[in-house]
């Protein structure tokens, strides 16, 4: 049985964690990075699937490539931002399921031919395991600035597109046309000096109900 986080741990992944927009000249080091994913690859998803796949964005090459799929006003936050996370989905997530849910064989071909299927699982859980590398990264000391506000095909095009997989990465490892971003959110130490006043959230019986 789990035992309850301490005030401090639920203020730094909750209570007092915020949406950042400006960013301390710190970078990302590559070791904080791979701990970020080996702590979020645990949170669970639809048959283990895990159909998210992530560009950490950092070089002004990179950054360049991603700024014109921006919207105006999200243009200033990510490039100043040490780093930006491409939150996507991998359309073909489920040939990996005879790894990662060995235990139905079956699971994989229930997906094959069901686009529909494939589409609502992959977008739905991608959703989820971006939420598990906000967290991590909270844990981890991290700031996160989540966003949509960007053309999702623009983007697509520019770093899962034909002949652009991955582009400068050590491995290639997006199939072309089969990974479609979710949403993208920026990396790194926020200059709290530069927040603006919480805004407020909905109370318990605004947004529950018990049944």
């Amino acid at each position: 049985m789990n035992e309850p986080l301490g005030d401090a741990a639920l203020d730094q992944l909750f209570r007092k964690a915020r949406t950042h927009s400006a960013w301390l000249d710190k970078p990302v080091s590559d070791e904080t990075l791979r701990q970020l994913y080996a702590l979020m690859k645990w949170g669970p998803t639809s048959a283990n699937g895990s159909p998210a796949r992530f560009v950490f964005i950092r070089s002004p090459e990179a950054k360049e490539r991603l700024r014109a799929t921006l919207a105006p006003g999200n243009v200033e936050k990510t490039m100043t931002a040490p780093l930006t996370a491409i939150i996507a989905y991998d359309l073909l997530f489920f040939e990996k399921l005879p790894k990662l849910f060995p235990h139905a064989p079956g699971m994989r071909d229930l997906f094959a031919g069901n686009p529909q299927l494939i589409e609502v699982t992959a977008k739905r859980n991608s959703s989820l395991q971006g939420a598990y590398l906000m967290i991590a990264a909270r844990a981890l000391g991290l700031d996160c600035g989540p966003m949509s506000g960007f053309d999702n095909a623009k983007l697509d095009e520019e770093f899962f597109g034909a002949g652009k997989e991955c582009e400068g990465c050590e491995q290639e490892f997006f199939p072309s046309g089969h990974v479609k971003s979710n949403f993208l959110c920026n990396l790194g130490y926020g200059d709290a000096a530069k927040l603006f006043p919480r805004a407020s959230r909905l109370e318990f019986t605004e947004a529950c109900s018990l049944l």
